[in-house]
């Protein structure tokens, strides 16, 4: 198929709209050639991508998008996307957008081709305010990294060049937020303070595992609590029920019982844990193929328990518990009750993430407990004319 192109920035660049299942091949292998020099980069399954932008992905029961390639001299060079989220218009405006999936070698032209080609699209469909990367929305992969380039991300969390931050503050865009991810090595001593808090509720907070045997009403139960507890936070999307079914049936096939903590009040679920294996231990070895042996890998290295490292990627109390000594020992229980069983298992080290900047008193636990923040994403915005 012949493309014209939409956006002509130069001789040699331009800018075509994914159009096609080869295009979005195309687009999928973009991050390949932008990060061939970044030992730190970790290659995605390219299954799981082809997948994530096809209509199978929930997130586009409420939502539409756009994406295009930069090419130079007939060669990808970047990528990005535009998308209008409903479920977002009902809780921010109905003049808001997003871009993502941005990914770009070095170039101002390319760089400018592309954030032009997504300002268009949104634009003409009423956005005056936009935001970004979300990949695709803040409940998903989100952020560019500004600080923590020397160390690879950690599953699920994206990766950025040094260039981003540079190339989208001479386009105009601002800081909206920043957010952390915090390191904490999983052989922690306990803090007296929490010993102390332990014993005063120790008849009130109980800590159990997910009930496999019925697991569908279990994701639903995490779902009801992550929505309670972050619908006050900054940025706030809900999960819909098929987004988190979709997020569940990834943390049946990846995640043993043990990794999902739910902690209950007087017998009534309060607050959740779900804690990851970082899978990109091994993803590096794969280079994005499953096939035809990357499967048995992954498999095996699963079944073997000796990936090092976690994510905690989800997690959550409700809100009626925040700021309060009972909420901060509900986090302190559901952080602390798969130690043990990750101990077990080979695990050394997790990252919490992410954490809003602006979140002291989730920040003040993690660090109570001896976590450091080791890496910054950030959000950038702008007002379109």
């Amino acid at each position: 198929m012949t493309f014209r192109p939409i956006q002509q920035t130069g001789d040699s660049i331009c800018i075509r709209p994914v159009s096609s299942f080869r295009d979005t091949g195309t687009f999928v292998e973009v991050p390949w050639h932008v990060y061939a020099a970044d030992p730190h980069w970790v290659p995605p399954l390219r299954l799981e991508r082809r997948l994530h932008f096809s209509r199978f992905n929930p997130y586009f029961k409420h939502a539409q998008w756009q994406a295009w390639i930069a090419y130079q001299n007939d060669q990808p060079v970047g990528r990005i996307s535009a998308q209008i989220d409903r479920l977002h218009h009902q809780y921010h405006g109905p003049d808001t957008g997003h871009f993502g999936l941005l990914e770009c070698i070095d170039d101002e032209q390319v760089f400018v081709g592309l954030m032009q080609a997504a300002e268009n699209w949104l634009s003409a469909r009423g956005t005056k305010r936009v935001s970004g990367p979300f990949n695709f929305s803040i409940n998903q992969e989100c952020g560019i990294l500004v600080e923590g380039f020397e160390t690879p991300p950690v599953f699920m969390m994206p990766h950025s060049p040094r260039w981003y931050m540079r190339l989208l503050e001479q386009y105009g865009y601002r800081p909206s937020k920043d957010l952390l991810a915090y390191w904490i090595e999983a052989d922690f001593e306990t803090p007296r303070l929490m010993r102390t808090m332990a014993q005063k509720y120790r008849d009130r907070i109980q800590v159990r595992t997910l009930h496999r045997d019925r697991f569908g009403d279990e994701i639903e139960l995490l779902r009801d609590i992550f929505n309670d507890a972050w619908s006050e936070n900054w940025g706030f999307v809900p999960f819909t029920k098929d987004e988190f079914a979709e997020l569940g049936n990834a943390l049946r096939w990846l995640v043993p019982d043990e990794f999902i903590q739910i902690a209950e009040v007087d017998g009534v679920p309060a607050a959740f844990m779900a804690v990851l294996p970082n899978l990109n231990e091994i993803l590096p070895g794969l280079n994005g193929k499953l096939f035809p042996f990357g499967w048995l890998q992954l498999v095996k290295q699963l079944k073997s328990h000796s990936i090092p490292t976690a994510r905690v990627p989800l997690m959550g109390v409700r809100k009626r518990f925040h700021n309060t000594p009972l909420g901060m020992m509900l986090a302190f229980s559901v952080i602390d009750a798969p130690r043990q069983v990750g101990l077990a298992r080979g695990i050394r080290g997790v990252e919490l993430s992410w954490i809003l900047e602006d979140n002291q008193p989730m920040r003040a636990i993690l660090e109570k407990i001896g976590s450091r923040a080791y890496k910054r994403y950030r959000i950038y915005e702008k007002t379109l004319a």
